[in-house]
């Protein structure tokens, strides 16, 4: 007996339906300190090839600039959370010391195969460590590995003047210098002893954090 094309595309539409949904799993995502800066509590999210937490030559959130020259991460993480397109958000419980290493969990499951993470380095301006959008999808090893370097937000000028830097040895939080900005997110140049940072204290050479995913 044939069936009709609308019976047909019925049956395929119920089919797709009864098909159990992808599987739901967790991975760990390691971030190690290889900088002299503090790093403050990291974020790690989540998410489908339709987020972006950053992107490079583009203008950063307002969120992620809180984060990026105060290490404020209730905006963005806020931010994350309502968004559709994140699986799951996890954020470190203190700072992340030179040589110290911090593991998060993160749910992931279909397309929700991406991982970002960013952090700020915190005796600076506006900089922050940045992963962006690794994806683990169809990998055939138990642990991705890979390195994330430090960014500049571009929301502010990086005066190094302690009066507008949050972290040791200025403690200036909440104080903006935006006057010369850049405007758009870029590798950072690092420190230059332009005012009242000692770059042999405080400065870095990127990648500034390692980062493994472990299944």
């Amino acid at each position: 007996m044939k069936r009709s094309i609308g019976a047909i595309a019925v049956i395929i539409v119920l089919g797709a339906f009864a098909q159990p949904a992808a599987a739901q799993s967790t991975v760990t995502v390691y971030i190690t300190n290889i900088s002299k800066q503090i790093i403050s509590p990291p974020v790690v999210v989540s998410h489908s090839w339709m987020v972006r937490v950053f992107k490079p030559g583009k203008a950063a959130s307002d969120e992620l600039a809180a984060l990026a020259e105060d290490g404020d991460f209730s905006g963005l993480v806020g931010a994350l959370e309502g968004d559709d397109n994140v699986l799951d958000v996890a954020v470190g419980d203190g700072l992340l010391m030179p040589g110290q290493t911090v593991s998060l969990d993160l749910a992931v499951t279909g397309f929700f195969d991406r991982i970002s993470a960013v952090g700020m380095l915190v005796t600076t301006n506006d900089a922050f460590f940045g992963l962006e959008n690794l994806s683990i999808r169809g990998s055939s090893t138990p642990v991705v590995r890979t390195t994330a370097p430090a960014y500049d937000a571009g929301t502010e000028f990086n005066s190094e003047s302690c009066a507008f830097i949050p972290g040791p040895p200025c403690g200036s939080p909440g104080v903006r210098d935006t006057a010369g900005a850049e405007g758009f997110i870029h590798v950072h140049p690092g420190l230059h002893g332009s005012a009242d940072l000692s770059p042999a204290e405080w400065n870095w050479q990127n990648p500034v954090v390692r980062i493994s995913v472990a299944r």
